[in-house]
């Protein structure tokens, strides 16, 4: 079926959406088209703020709508969580277990994909680390994740800060029997005292 120019421009606006297929970009177009026209006018309105006003902080480069976020300012600094993306301090925020600072790199090295070290914020990382008693790499588990925290900590470790790695291992409630051999073996290497 052929959609009309003004639902077809709307339908491959959301297909660029990540996750967004054609069928869910079709439905959010026609949830658009029956939304009020105040509730259509709130909905991109609302878009064009985030887009003017959200920005990365200047210390740690998460989101935020001011020039230093909240965490940054209020937060112990001796300690810092090095996360890939911003989502990841949404992860570890909904803990409330960890009471130090972030350091979001947009992302990770990759050579195959033309990511080197200088295209993710280590400099900045590096720039920030007086008074800094421990860095923590909460970088992914997968190989990208591990060789930029490999490659963080031989930077740092020699500044003598503490550089610590998030353990991995098996999940609460889950059987061993259903580990894969990775997850399994770092559980074991990962074991600490009882």
């Amino acid at each position: 079926m052929q959609y009309i120019e003004p639902i077809q421009k709307l339908i491959a606006e959301f297909t660029k959406l990540p996750g967004v297929g054609l069928k869910t970009a079709t439905r959010y177009a026609y949830s658009i088209i029956n939304m009020q026209e105040e509730d259509a006018e709130n909905f991109a309105k609302t878009i064009m703020e985030v887009k003017r006003n959200v920005h990365y902080c200047k210390s740690c480069g998460n989101y935020t709508d001011r020039d230093i976020c909240e965490i940054c300012e209020s937060r112990d600094n001796s300690i810092i969580c090095v996360v890939k993306e911003p989502k990841d301090v949404i992860a570890f925020e909904k803990l409330k277990d960890f009471k130090g600072v972030y350091h979001v790199l947009h992302g990770t090295i990759n050579p195959l994909m033309g990511i080197g070290a200088n295209d993710i914020r280590i400099k900045e990382l590096l720039a920030r680390l007086d008074g800094v008693n421990e860095v923590i790499m909460a970088t992914n588990s997968d190989v990208e994740g591990e060789a930029t925290a490999m490659y963080i900590a031989r930077l740092i470790k020699p500044l003598g800060i503490r550089v610590t790695r998030l353990a991995h291992g098996i999940p609460i409630g889950s059987d061993i029997e259903y580990a894969d051999e990775t997850t399994l073996s770092r559980a074991l290497l990962d074991r600490r005292d009882m």
